[in-house]
């Protein structure tokens, strides 16, 4: 699914985030900067050893939640990894939405830091973090939305999803953005 936002082009994919050919994708890390499951750890497998060394290295103090830090893709396709640390759920009272957008928010600034014209996000912080869904999707297209239509960069934003499920609700929320 594809929704142009101005120049820029916002889309949804269903797959696999370590094989997308873009210059930036996000992990969705944990504070520590550790690795771990899921997309964290697929990124880590893909990008090589050389990814944890250098993010030890640049960042040994890890990232605060609601933020990002940007180190080299190793033997990615992508120029860049992100390392963005979403909230964990806690029944949205503990300022989860703010953290989760600000997550997105920063990757996207860094995007542009960074001169990247691509980003590839996943679904940060629905995994093992708890997350639902669908407010997910709400917060974080959101914000690509937003930072789209004022910055008019990067050229793609794409979430690549993991599930049918999280293409469906990722897809409900872009489509009544896009109405």
């Amino acid at each position: 699914m594809l929704v142009q936002f101005g120049t820029c082009r916002l889309e949804l994919v269903q797959g696999d985030i370590t094989r997308q050919e873009v210059d930036a994708i996000v992990n969705a890390a944990n504070s520590r900067l550790a690795g771990g499951g899921g997309v964290d750890g697929a990124i880590h497998r893909a990008a090589g050893p050389t990814l944890m060394a250098e993010t030890r290295t640049q960042h040994p103090d890890g990232c605060p939640t609601g933020s990002a830090v940007a180190a080299s893709g190793g033997l990615l396709r992508a120029k860049f990894v992100f390392h963005a640390v979403g909230p964990i759920w806690r029944g949205g009272v503990s300022g989860e939405v703010e953290l989760l957008k600000s997550a997105y928010r920063r990757c996207l600034e860094l995007a542009v830091e960074h001169s990247c014209h691509s980003i590839a996000f996943p679904a940060i912080s629905t995994g093992v973090y708890g997350y639902p869904i669908d407010l997910a999707a709400e917060s974080s297209l959101s914000v690509a939305r937003e930072f789209l239509l004022t910055k008019k960069q990067p050229n793609l934003v794409r979430f690549v999803l993991f599930d049918g499920g999280a293409f469906g609700a990722y897809a409900r929320v872009l489509e009544a953005m896009a109405d």
